[in-house]
């Protein structure tokens, strides 16, 4: 078909994408830019959620790290993977990224703002302000609703695929206010030097570590009648969960000091990372912090750190809840739903965690909705690609039984049968990887 030709007839086409955070985004500027009239809905602020704080899209809730830039790390091998293919929220990310080491961090109001801007401009997307509480598939459509779906968009979805929602409890960390950090007490490096230091450390000896953790582990939590039963994602466990675990958890886990030295290469007990969340300063986000503590609980344990006596908190770390589907069950390996193939899920909602993840099961849902409406051959990467393995997990059918959320990780990728080194191996899989993204990327043209 001629590009002509292929014009005159996606702009007949129409898709409907609902929610509008990271995979909503990345799949409605992608079929957008493909000449596909979008509506894309957003149910804030008329329904608000209880971790969300402002009405832009593409909204980061928690960290405002998006993890390793590195092709020896499977976030940072999936994000050149995206970035192939023509991320459009990486290309946001770029204009907005904050020094972090070897990870890509950005301004999380800068990020949200800027894809707010370019999604309201594009001129073939039509941004609908209300909920969504009856999925109509006379057109393609794109679930991405998110793990703080409503209400009443659970029940419709429980409605049609039959099956109960899973779910999970997540946490965010606390963000403290720059100007009130003693400045005296706390030194920028990165571990092991690797970067520019990039991290604002807060150490502690040993006898001001065994006071923080007799306090943490004596702290009040918040008890609500829905925590009764609490399955975390154990990637983002609160940190006194971890402590629960014992003093070397929290040694070994978010307050390692291991590679971290002062000026004077002094070594310590433990050491408290803190990320900024822009480029002055202004705030910073205190890293594996997050946290289902009572405020005023919080407020006395921060101030046990180092460099935080006095620290203003900007914003308390709380606890939400998150949903998923059973995709495995569900979804085919393009995420259309095996019930009704008109009807696609991408984000979070899929049991892809992780905001990395989650754009790339919208550009991904985006690729095949756009194809399916062409009538053409779907796209699918195998799993020595990250965005295959991905894929692969939340919708391999053995998965189904014990699905759970889970992150991008070399475990989920072929590897090489050959006992390389681990570092050769990965860079390996980043070669084949990458080799085969490019390959598929022409096919696609």
């Amino acid at each position: 078909m001629k590009n002509a030709d292929m014009k005159k007839q996606t702009a007949l086409k129409k898709v409907k994408v609902i929610g509008a955070g990271l995979a909503g985004c990345e799949a409605a500027v992608f079929l957008a830019n493909k000449g596909i009239k979008v509506e894309l809905y957003e149910m804030r602020p008329i329904v608000k959620t209880p971790a969300h704080k402002t009405e832009n899209f593409a909204e980061l809730v928690c960290s405002n790290s998006l993890k390793s830039n590195s092709l020896e790390n499977a976030s940072g091998l999936l994000k050149e993977e995206l970035r192939r293919l023509g991320s459009f929220l990486l290309k946001v990310s770029k204009n907005c990224s904050l020094p972090g080491g070897k990870a890509l961090v950005v301004d999380r109001n800068a990020f949200c703002k800027f894809a707010t801007e370019s999604v309201l401009k594009n001129p073939n997307i039509s941004v609908k302000k209300e909920e969504v509480r009856c999925i109509e598939d006379n057109n393609p459509v794109i679930v991405a609703t998110g793990p703080l779906t409503s209400d009443a968009m659970m029940n419709e979805i429980k409605r049609m695929v039959g099956e109960e929602f899973l779910f999970f409890f997540d946490a965010i960390a606390p963000i403290v206010d720059g100007e009130t950090i003693n400045m005296k007490k706390v030194f920028f490096a990165d571990r092991y030097g690797r970067g520019e230091g990039d991290y604002l450390n807060c150490p502690m000896n040993r006898e001001e570590f065994d006071i923080f953790y007799d306090e943490l582990m004596r702290a009040d939590t918040v008890n609500e009648r829905e925590f009764e039963k609490i399955s975390f994602f154990e990637g983002c466990l609160p940190i006194e969960e971890i402590a629960r675990r014992g003093k070397d958890a929290l040694r070994f886990g978010p307050m390692r000091p291991v590679g971290i030295f002062s000026p004077s290469d002094e070594k310590y007990y433990a050491v408290v990372q803190l990320r900024r969340e822009n480029m002055k300063c202004e705030s910073f986000n205190i890293v594996g912090f997050q946290t289902r503590l009572k405020h005023k609980a919080q407020e006395k344990i921060i101030s046990l750190i180092p460099g935080l006596e006095n620290a203003k908190i900007l914003r308390y770390g709380a606890m939400h809840k998150n949903c998923y589907i059973n995709s495995p069950a569900l979804l085919d390996k393009y995420l259309r739903l095996k019930k009704n193939p008109n009807i696609f899920f991408a984000g979070q909602i899929t049991g892809s965690e992780g905001y990395v993840e989650a754009m790339a099961t919208g550009l991904y849902a985006a690729m095949n909705c756009h194809r399916q409406l062409l009538g053409k051959e779907m796209v699918e990467f195998s799993t020595a690609t990250a965005i295959g393995a991905l894929i692969d997990y939340i919708t391999n059918p053995k998965n189904s039984d014990s699905f759970q959320p889970m992150n991008i990780n070399f475990g989920l990728i072929e590897m090489p049968e050959i006992r390389y080194h681990k570092r050769r191996r990965r860079n390996e899989v980043a070669k084949k990887s990458l080799a085969e993204i490019d390959e598929k990327m022409k096919l696609l043209d």
